[in-house]
C-alpha cells in the first residue's frame, strides 16, 4: 500500500511552476472582486484641498472669543474666497477652507445674531480641518499589484478619478462530475442515484475564489469517454477540476485516464476528509498544460478540498496573496476527539468572547454530512495521533472568501 502523503507535499506539487494568468482592462464599476495586475500610483491628493470636518464656522484662531461678522457662506462643492480680516465664514461639512482661516468651530458652540457669530474662547489652530493630502499624497503608492478589489479599494481608486483598471483575467475552470449515479436536479431519481450537490457548491466556491467556470460536464463511468472529456476540458481551461473517480474502484476511471494523458503528481493524502485526491497536469496541443485537481466525490471532502487546494491555486494563478493562505486563529476546543494517522479538518463554529475564541465542532463529522459545512466558520486542524480534550488550544483555518 502506498504511503499517505502530507498536505504540504500536495500543495507543493500543485503550485509548482504556476504561471500568472493574463491581464485585461475592465471598467472600475465592473472590477469588484478582481485582482489588480499592476500597482497603482496616486495622481491626486486626497482630500484635494483643506476642508471642514463638520458644519460650523471657519475663522482665524486668534479671533476666538469675539463677535465676528459672517462674511461668506461655503457649501460643499462651492469655491471659497479669502477670508476678510476680523470675520468668519459659515461653512458646511466638506466645504473648502477659505484662505486665511485656520480652524473651524462646530455650529453648536456658536451664538448667532444679526449676521454675526460669537466664538468660544478655546479654539486651537487647525481644529476640525481635514488637511489636503491627509489620506493620500500624489505620487505615493495607492494599491499594490495582487490587491483584490473589494469595497474600500474600489472607493480608493474612484477617489483618484480612475474609470478603467488593469486586472488579472479570471482563471478558466472546467468542472467535471463523474459517475453514472450522479444526476442533475430536476431529473427523477432512480434506485442508486444521487443528485449532484458538488456541482453548484464547487461552482460557487470557485467563483468566490476569483475563477470563471467555463465548463460543467457530467462524465460517465467509461474510460474512453473520460479521456475524451478530460482532453476537451484541458483545451478550454486553465484548471480542470473533477469530483469523484479518483479512488481505486473498478469504475473510478479519472486516475487512469489522467495517467494516460499527462502527469499524476499525487493521489493519496493523509487528510480526513479527502484521502483520495488527485493532483496533476494535462497537456494541450500547443505544448502548454492545464492543472488538474481531482476531488473526492463525498460532498464534505469536496468542500474541504476546495478550501485547501482550489483557493490557493487560484491565488497563485492570480498573484493574490490574500487567496494563497487562509487566516489562522487559535481557539479553545469545546469538544473532544482523537485522530489516527491522518490530519483531520473538522468543521467548527467560532465564538468570540472576552476569554478568547471558542470552537464548537459539529457532532457528525462524516464526509457525507454536508449540513456541517453550511454554518461552519472554520476548519479545526487536528494533527495525526492527537488527543483533543475540552480546553485544548487548537489551530483553526478561518473560511474567508
Amino acid at each position: 500500500m502506498a504511503e499517505l502523503q502530507p498536505i504540504s507535499a500536495a500543495l507543493k506539487a500543485l503550485l509548482a511552476d504556476v504561471s500568472l494568468v493574463g491581464t485585461e482592462s475592465v471598467p472600475l464599476d465592473a472590477a469588484a472582486g478582481r485582482v489588480l495586475a499592476e500597482a497603482v500610483t496616486a495622481q491626486l491628493d486626497v482630500p484635494p484641498f483643506d476642508n471642514s470636518a463638520m458644519d460650523g464656522y471657519a475663522l482665524r484662531a486668534n479671533d476666538a472669543g469675539k463677535w465676528l461678522p459672517i462674511s461668506q457662506r461655503i457649501a460643499a462643492g462651492s469655491p471659497a474666497v479669502p477670508l476678510a480680516e476680523g470675520s468668519c465664514a459659515r461653512i458646511f461639512t466638506g466645504g473648502e477652507i477659505p484662505p486665511g482661516a485656520d480652524c473651524v468651530v462646530m455650529q453648536e458652540r456658536v451664538e448667532v445674531a444679526d449676521h454675526q457669530a460669537l466664538m468660544p474662547t478655546d479654539i486651537p489652530s487647525g481644529d476640525n480641518i481635514r488637511l489636503q493630502g491627509r489620506d493620500v499624497r500624489r505620487g505615493q503608492p495607492l494599491l499594490a499589484a495582487g490587491e483584490r478589489l473589494e469595497a474600500a479599494a474600489l472607493g480608493h481608486m474612484a477617489g483618484q478619478g480612475v474609470t478603467v483598471v488593469s486586472v488579472r483575467r479570471r482563471p478558466r475552470v472546467a468542472l467535471l462530475s463523474t459517475g453514472d449515479e450522479i444526476i442533475d436536479p430536476g431529473t427523477p431519481l432512480k434506485p442508486g442515484q444521487l443528485y449532484n450537490s458538488n456541482r453548484p457548491m464547487l461552482k460557487r466556491l470557485l467563483e468566490t475564489f476569483g475563477a470563471e467556470v467555463v465548463q460543467l460536464v457530467s462524465v460517465p463511468d467509461d474510460f474512453g469517454q473520460t479521456v475524451a472529456l478530460l482532453t476537451n476540458a484541458a483545451a478550454d481551461a486553465d484548471v480542470v477540476v473533477s469530483t469523484g473517480g479518483v479512488s481505486v474502484g473498478e469504475e473510478d476511471h479519472v486516475k487512469a485516464a489522467l495517467e494516460s494523458l499527462g502527469q499524476l503528481d499525487m493521489w493519496k493524502l493523509a487528510i480526513r476528509p479527502g484521502k483520495p485526491l488527485a493532483l496533476g497536469r494535462l497537456p494541450r496541443e500547443d505544448g502548454s498544460e492545464a492543472r488538474f485537481v481531482g476531488l473526492p466525490g463525498n460532498p464534505v471532502s469536496g468542500f474541504v478540498g476546495a478550501w485547501l487546494f482550489l483557493r490557493p491555486l487560484m491565488g497563485a494563478l492570480l498573484g493574490c496573496a490574500t487567496l494563497s493562505a487562509l487566516p489562522t486563529l487559535t481557539a479553545s476546543a469545546n469538544f473532544t476527539t482523537q485522530t489516527g494517522p491522518r490530519q483531520h479538518y473538522m468543521r467548527v463554529v467560532l465564538r468570540f468572547s472576552e476569554a478568547g475564541i471558542i470552537a464548537d465542532a459539529f457532532e457528525d463529522q462524516n464526509s457525507g454530512v454536508l449540513s456541517s459545512c453550511i454554518s461552519a466558520d472554520a476548519l479545526a486542524v487536528i494533527d495525526p495521533h492527537q488527543q483533543v480534550d475540552k480546553g485544548t488550544l487548537i489551530r483553526c483555518l478561518w473560511l474567508q472568501r
